[in-house]
């Protein structure tokens, strides 16, 4: 962009009002879930029968009848043509990290007329081209045969475009082989098995046969910028963050933007993403301006794991879309900006029996024991297989946010609280006797009335913290599906509630009780278990401050691992225990695993050498350029004071020509270096090399004259929105 054109831009933006909404968001009368097709929509268009058949599934986990499945497409299709739905399509999580969708009308020619039709076959599966998603080796480009298949557990949904609208049947995706290709299989995999896990444990304690239900509620943080500057930077188009940028004089330092009042266009379009949301049943409860300038907040309330899953995804999807209609362009990136919060998605997370929420403190004392052993089994779990856990929130974007603003480190520890760390305490050397109660919270204004307060506080830089009656896993990155972390931690606690299930059912105390009453033998015994499990794993417990350099070294003593890097944390995929313990919980086969594996670095060291390349074309073709003429513009004047009797001015113009020109010749000489990275597609050395090529740069947009400088810089695009 030239730099008439960028001043053009601001002013642009600074004059710019709020755009009318677009036609897809102007339905009037939306209803909560009008485009999804619910329990009363399935009333209204199936037969009772029907009806009750493919409930049993999405309730009660019964196999799917097939001989409903052509009534279903019957009803399912009328339902999404009364809704303006002209085409279906398979709606699927590839390992891309996106969604995919491949379109088809509602459309056959019989006899030479045009009819009408959508099978229980064209419901049930579908045959997308698989050999051109990621598969980390499992299918080759002359395998091209995929499939996916119905998931009657996440509801169609009707997406609004322009126009027209399209009916979207979630669905897994699989090879012609039978090795799942996306998130959501291995996903319903690991809700499996924490579900039989979780059965066999409540067994233990009486408990009769319940429902599991898994939720999640995922915050989701983004960047909203101005489309005329994002147009503007080569570096946001290719790769999704800044490549280059000063700091601007006032970021976040006044803390005045956490909380505060919403500008109108944002509000605006925050309300327009709100009523798209609410229509595809999502239930979206919270808005906010978050800590950075131009970065905001979205979090929904509690759903089913799978659901919310693609849910989340249909977050992003809407974000992105109704910023592009209202002239902005939604960032999902995890560091867009540098020296700055970066963006997360914390990952609030339980697990339910029936009507019991099993990270919920009872009121009994057999209540608590399942309390408390569900809690030691998830420190079990977290300390065991802290690499995984890392692993699965590892990326080239996740890796500039890990440790640095708002965001926790690499180091995976648990936060619990004062009071359950003096509870866990207690528990390591003999029974819990007391704990310290909550109480309530004065806080010395006669007119307020007294606060209730919580059990635990809330610690901003633990990556994985107790919250009352959940975890929040604050580590996963913004753009990523919160399919992966999930997997691994339904997984991780499944294998240890099925450790201690073994060991209460071999200790022969099992079963000796009525109904929700422990014989002091099985007391005893759990007892034990829940020590051992303390004494062994309570080196990942930490409540302190984790951006404390201290907390580093401290965590080195007490063995924990801190991958710093995605390259390091990857390694934990293919460790044969890892592999083993998936494999056990019928999660990933082997090759899955490996697949997994390879695909994760293929899309780490590409996504690094986008970025090398994009810098380097920056800094050859817009960056140099602009140094020169300011090079060329200073000689010059230099030059003609140097004609002249004028002395004032020429220290100033020296001082400039030698910035100038040394910037140049390290600019050059980056790119050398730079070019040669990429040519070896040396991961680490590209990164380097561009944050030193960074570091020059940015120190010359503050000599050059600002209306020559060729970029929008940090002050225009994180305040002119």
């Amino acid at each position: 962009m030239s730099n008439c054109a960028r001043l053009a831009a601001t002013k642009s933006v600074a004059s710019l009002k709020t755009p009318a909404p677009h036609p897809a968001a102007a339905v009037e009368d939306i209803g909560y879930a009008d485009d999804v097709f619910t329990r009363e929509t399935m009333k209204k268009y199936l037969s009772k029968e029907t009806c009750k058949r493919l409930l049993a599934t999405i309730d009660g986990g019964q196999p799917l009848d097939p001989s409903i499945a052509g009534e279903v497409a019957h009803a399912m299709r009328h339902w999404a043509m009364d809704r303006g739905a002209t085409h279906y399509t398979h709606w699927f999580l590839p390992l891309t990290g996106s969604t995919a969708e491949k379109h088809d009308a509602f459309l056959e020619i019989k006899d030479g007329q045009p009819v009408q039709s959508f099978s229980g076959k064209n419901l049930i599966v579908g045959e997308p081209d698989a050999s051109s998603f990621p598969s980390g080796g499992i299918r080759s480009t002359f395998e091209a045969r995929g499939y996916t298949a119905w998931d009657p557990t996440s509801p169609a949904f009707i997406r609004r475009h322009g126009n027209g609208a399209t009916l979207c049947i979630p669905t897994a995706f699989c090879a012609y082989t039978g090795e799942a290709l996306d998130k959501k299989t291995p996903l319903l995999r690991s809700m499996q098995a924490l579900s039989v896990a979780t059965k066999r444990l409540m067994k233990c304690f009486g408990k009769g046969d319940e429902r599991v239900t898994i939720t999640l509620g995922p915050e989701q943080e983004y960047f909203l910028v101005d489309k005329h500057f994002y147009l503007a930077r080569p570096d946001l188009v290719m790769t999704g963050r800044t490549l280059f940028g000063a700091p601007s004089a006032k970021h976040q330092q006044l803390e005045d933007h956490y909380f505060g009042t919403i500008k109108a266009r944002i509000l605006n379009f925050m309300s327009e993403v709100t009523k798209e949301l609410w229509q595809l049943g999502i239930p979206a409860k919270t808005r906010h301006n978050e800590v950075a300038p131009a970065q905001f907040e979205l979090a929904p309330m509690f759903e089913e794991l799978n659901l919310s899953c693609d849910h989340n995804m249909l977050v992003m999807e809407v974000l992105r879309q109704v910023a592009d209609r209202n002239g902005l362009v939604c960032l999902l990136h995890e560091k867009p900006f540098a020296g700055i919060n970066g963006s997360g998605k914390h990952n609030n997370w339980s697990v339910a029996y029936g009507d019991t929420n099993l990270l919920n403190p009872g009121n009994d004392p057999h209540q608590n024991a399942i309390f408390l052993t569900t809690l030691c089994a998830v420190i079990e779990a977290v300390d065991k297989h802290a690499d995984l856990i890392r692993a699965s929130v590892a990326s080239a974007g996740n890796d500039h946010r890990l440790g640095a603003n708002e965001a926790p480190p690499a180091v995976i520890s648990i936060y619990l609280g004062d009071q359950l760390a003096d509870v866990i305490a207690q528990l390591e050397i003999g029974e819990p006797k007391h704990s310290k109660h909550s109480g309530t919270l004065k806080i010395g204004v006669d007119t307020l009335p007294p606060l209730p307060q919580d059990a635990t506080d809330r610690n901003r830089t633990s990556p994985f913290a107790f919250t009352g009656n959940k975890f929040e896993f604050r580590a996963p990155g913004s753009s990523a599906s919160c399919a992966g972390p999930n997997i691994v931690l339904n997984t991780v606690v499944a294998e240890a509630f099925n450790r201690i299930a073994g060991e209460l059912e071999k200790s022969g105390t099992v079963g000796k009780a009525e109904p929700g009453k422990h014989t002091q033998a099985f007391h005893s015994a759990l007892q034990k278990i829940l020590q051992e499990i303390v004494k062994s794993h309570k080196r990942v417990l930490f409540n302190g401050d984790g951006y404390n350099s201290e907390w580093l070294d401290e965590a080195a003593k007490r063995g924990l691992p801190n991958a710093v890097n995605t390259l390091d944390a990857l390694k934990a995929l293919v460790k044969p225990e890892n592999i083993r313990m998936f494999e056990k919980a019928g999660v990933f086969s082997a090759r899955e695993l490996a697949s997994r594996h390879e695909i994760a670095l293929e899309d780490y060291r590409t996504k690094v050498v986008i970025e090398g390349n994009c810098a380097l074309d920056m800094a050859k073709t817009l960056i140099m350029p602009a140094v020169k003429a300011e090079y060329r513009e200073t000689l010059a004047a230099y030059a003609e004071a140097g004609k002249s009797e004028i002395v004032s001015g020429t220290v100033a113009l020296q001082d400039d020509l030698v910035k100038l020109g040394a910037g140049l010749d390290a600019i050059r000489s980056y790119c050398i270096e730079l070019e040669e990275a990429i040519g070896k597609a040396d991961s680490q050395e590209i990164i380097a090399t561009m944050t030193a090529l960074r570091a020059v740069v940015d120190q010359l947009e503050k000599i050059v004259a600002d209306d020559k400088w060729p970029l929008p810089k940090y002050r225009e695009m994180l305040f002119l929105y």
